[in-house]
């Protein structure tokens, strides 16, 4: 894993404008992705940095810092994340929970 300065890499994570705006708004504070090489508890460690973005664009991103991950069944993603997943064959999904820091947002 790649440091700099002394410091972890902060996770990269681009968000399509819907997800991202709720983040943005505080209505979202879990991220879920399907578990595997890069969504694991390994490389989503608690207090590991985290850049929240709108796309993979540099105009809209948001930081903090994961609080918590946690491994998940299918029958535990929430109403929409349920249906955006429906279709993957997958057994395992990765809940990334983030607060996001108190400093200004990029635009």
């Amino acid at each position: 894993m790649k440091k700099i300065m002394g410091n972890e890499k902060p996770l990269f994570i681009p968000l399509c404008r819907e997800w991202f705006e709720r983040f943005e708004r505080g209505e979202k504070t879990t991220e879920y992705r399907t578990y595997g090489p890069r969504w694991n508890e390994k490389t989503c460690r608690i207090g590991r940095p985290v850049v929240l973005s709108m796309g993979y664009g540099k105009a809209r991103r948001l930081h903090g810092k994961i609080t918590d991950f946690r491994a998940v069944g299918f029958e535990c993603l929430p109403g929409e994340v349920a249906d955006f997943f429906h279709a993957l064959d997958f057994d395992i999904y990765a809940a990334i929970s983030v607060k996001l820091d108190s400093r200004p947002k990029t635009r």
